[in-house]
């Protein structure tokens, strides 16, 4: 079994401590937070740092646009994706373009202090009964979805940045957060397959990682969709034929405890069919997660092609100048 760990780090400086399990060869990169960012010339700083000692390491972000943009002081406030919506209504072409411009402006912004990926696009439905997805959801139906989605990735590719989509099957029904709960969606699969994984399935092509709901679908599972095989192995690997990497929501959510500890959680997300783990907000969920690896004769994941091609002019090109403009005419 190849996979690999995708981590964070205390603070805006890194420890000691952190400076030595940087090295492991099962840490195949971090994921930086509002907390890590003191200013700009500090998060550029700690970059080089983490690469310097550490360069297979890819670095990511959640950073979305809206309220899930981690870093604001010297970068464009990129609004949330739900405020395409109106736009793409009113028209389409408008909408498509800002949708493009918005992750232009996002790739472009990160690459230029070092960092590699971030974990977007959102493909869930806004049906207006979940409050953490809400806006950051493209619309509240599945055709704009595919078609704003499809724009913006587009705006990621043309950076060389892998697309990311969350959070499969669709998170956007349940009415509770699953960062401090385990949300039951009590749908059947031909309702799930005939709205909210539509999106999915016609954006498949498009998506390098696919990121599952910690959310159970008990008329499919009984299992969080991250832990289940029946979604990971049955459904989206040979039903519907996703050959990209699958990265777990993060384990220290409260909608994972219910697997256990955390080298338990860990465990369980492989076993279902997650190749990149993700665990936020414990340096000790992540020095458990690194020894359970080892303990259980993992090999080790590079992910170093999933980096973009370097380019230390990516703010003066021509696409980057354009997509800030029109984002900054818009007022979204």
């Amino acid at each position: 079994m190849h996979a690999t760990l995708i981590t964070d780090i205390q603070g805006p400086s890194l420890t000691l401590l952190e400076r030595e399990w940087l090295t492991n060869p099962y840490l195949g990169g971090l994921i930086l937070f509002t907390r890590h960012f003191e200013s700009f010339t500090q998060l550029q700083d700690l970059v080089a740092e983490i690469s310097t000692i550490n360069p297979k390491l890819i670095i990511t972000v959640d950073h979305e646009g809206g309220r899930v943009q981690r870093f604001r002081d010297g970068f464009t406030l990129v609004p949330a994706m739900g405020k395409l919506a109106s736009l793409f209504q009113q028209d389409k072409s408008s909408g498509l373009a800002a949708a493009k411009a918005c992750a232009t402006v996002l790739a472009s912004e990160l690459l230029n202090i070092g960092i590699h990926l971030t974990y977007a696009p959102v493909l869930d439905i806004n049906y207006s009964r979940n409050t953490v997805i809400a806006d950051r959801a493209f619309s509240d139906n599945t055709s704009d979805i595919v078609q704003l989605a499809e724009s913006f990735m587009s705006g990621l590719k043309e950076m060389d940045f892998a697309v990311v989509a969350k959070h499969f099957p669709g998170h956007g029904w349940v009415n509770l957060d699953s960062h401090v709960a385990c949300p039951v969606d009590d749908r059947q699969l031909e309702q799930l397959e005939a709205q909210d994984m539509k999106t999915f399935e016609a954006l498949l092509s498009n998506i390098d990682w696919m990121m599952p709901a910690h959310v159970v679908y008990e008329k499919v599972d009984s299992e969080p969709a991250g832990f289940s095989k029946v979604w990971l192995q049955d459904i989206l690997r040979k039903k519907m034929q996703f050959t990209g990497r699958i990265v777990s929501d993060d384990l220290s959510m409260a909608g994972a405890a219910v697997k256990g500890n955390y080298a338990q959680r860990a465990q369980a997300a492989l076993n279902a069919g997650c190749d990149i783990l993700l665990a936020c907000n414990s340096s000790e969920a992540s020095l458990e997660i690194l020894a359970a690896m080892e303990e259980q004769g993992v090999e080790p994941m590079d992910l170093e092609n999933y980096k973009p091609k370097a380019n230390e002019a990516v703010l003066q090109s021509g696409a980057y100048i354009q997509a800030k403009a029109l984002l900054e005419s818009l007022s979204l």
